[in-house]
């Protein structure tokens, strides 16, 4: 038994996946092959059988050996697509073929590995019209940008920033600000899809809750900018208002579980209790609201890159100065700092908090007082938007809600934390 298990372990795991690869790609270019003389050259039986050369290539640990087979496949696949380019002259298969290869190698040492990207690359094959679909018709030249701007802050930019702190004070690491941007670059973008995927179908209180990943506070704006032109939306346009600050709790738990898991940890039953709140007073404000739809859109774009520097800088800046205040005046003196940055941008203010308290700068309590208040001078400066964009009736109708929400803030986080 325990032979068995030696064997199987190093060598027949990655056969398995290799043939469990090779039988996912296979299927899906056995789909769109073709038939008769014009079909395609690789199917299921194909990719199959080169996944399981590339694993026995690999199983003979001779590098000569993987790269005399890797030229064979090559040549296998520049034959094919010389065969069919008059009638097909895309390169997917041909392609896919080499993929199909170099996984089979890879599934000799790194079985697991090996079945995800399996998994992936299936499902990028499978997805061919609705990736053409989506690229070349529902998506604009500038939101394909985006896309390639948030990919390459992610994948190129972040790993090549140096993972340690650069400042006398301990606390300015180029890596986690950066790594606290892309997330909230990708917030941004999802709440950017999931808004032009449901304005016309959910009406604004829906949209009011994808915007507020965008921007809350923009987001109140542009509903109170509905309600002027079309008064009837006034429910509708409160309660997206609403579930705009549901939005902006889920973007706090999220920065605070990259930041400092463990203060995370601690505030997460008041920052849930707010956010059932927050989503019960948009639901009452919903329910007589007829189902309206929007004419343009909340946001231009997904996300500007301007917005994302500024982010990023914006909490370096409130890191090192309020570590040099802790440093002066202790931490209160920080606290204050961080807390007054919260009338511009409460995430900012509470990654900037929860790093400090991650390096010891400022303690958990301390940290977490900071997060409260700045929370509230961000609300205040909602409810000033509010009213100035909406006037009266919207701004007392988004108010109470926001009013509401802080004092089960306060309140929870007095149960639960301080007392």
């Amino acid at each position: 038994m325990n032979t068995f298990i030696a064997i199987w372990s190093p060598i027949l795991s990655g056969f398995v996946v290799a043939l469990g690869v090779g039988l996912l790609i296979g299927a899906e270019r056995e789909r769109n092959k073709g038939t008769g003389p014009t079909r395609g050259a690789a199917g299921v039986r194909t990719f199959v059988l080169v996944a399981l050369l590339g694993a026995i290539a690999a199983t003979a640990s001779m590098s000569v050996l993987v790269a005399v087979f890797g030229v064979g496949i090559t040549l296998l696949a520049a034959v094919s697509y010389w065969r069919t380019r008059n009638g097909d002259p895309g390169l997917t298969t041909e392609v896919a073929l080499l993929v199909a290869y170099a996984l089979g190698v890879l599934a000799v040492p790194h079985p697991k590995v090996t079945a995800a990207l399996g998994v992936i690359v299936a499902l990028l094959l499978a997805s061919r019209s609705w990736l053409h679909e989506l690229i070349k018709r529902r998506l604009s030249d500038r939101e394909v940008l985006d896309g390639m701007l948030l990919a390459a802050a992610a994948l190129i930019v972040l790993p090549l920033l140096p993972d340690h702190a650069l400042d006398p004070y301990g606390v300015v690491n180029p890596r986690l600000i950066w790594r606290i941007t892309v997330l909230v670059l990708l917030i941004n973008a999802a709440g950017y899809i999931a808004m032009r995927a449901f304005k016309n179908s959910h009406g604004l209180a829906l949209a009011g809750f994808c915007g507020g990943f965008v921007s809350s506070t923009a987001t109140i704006a542009s509903m109170a900018a509905h309600t002027r032109i079309t008064p009837a939306w006034m429910r509708a346009a409160s309660a997206g208002a609403a579930l705009s600050s549901v939005s902006t709790v889920l973007q706090l738990i999220m920065i605070l579980y990259l930041a400092n898991p463990v203060l995370a940890n601690s505030m997460l039953p008041a920052l849930l209790v707010v956010g059932v709140v927050a989503v019960s007073y948009g639901v009452w404000l919903a329910r007589d609201a007829e189902q309206s739809q929007i004419s343009n859109d909340l946001s231009g774009r997904a996300f500007e890159l301007k917005h994302s520097f500024g982010f990023a800088l914006l909490v370096t800046a409130v890191m090192y100065v309020s570590a040099f205040l802790a440093d002066r005046y202790g931490s209160m003196g920080a606290s204050i700092g961080v807390a007054l940055v919260g009338f511009a941008d409460a995430h900012a203010s509470t990654a900037s908090a929860a790093t400090l308290a991650a390096h010891g700068t400022m303690s958990s309590s301390t940290a977490i007082f900071t997060i409260l208040l700045a929370v509230s001078a961000n609300t205040f400066s909602k409810a000033i938007v509010a009213f100035i964009s909406g006037g009266r009736a919207f701004g007392l109708r988004v108010v109470a809600g926001l009013i509401l929400m802080m004092v089960t803030l306060w309140a929870t986080a007095g149960m639960t934390i301080f007392w």
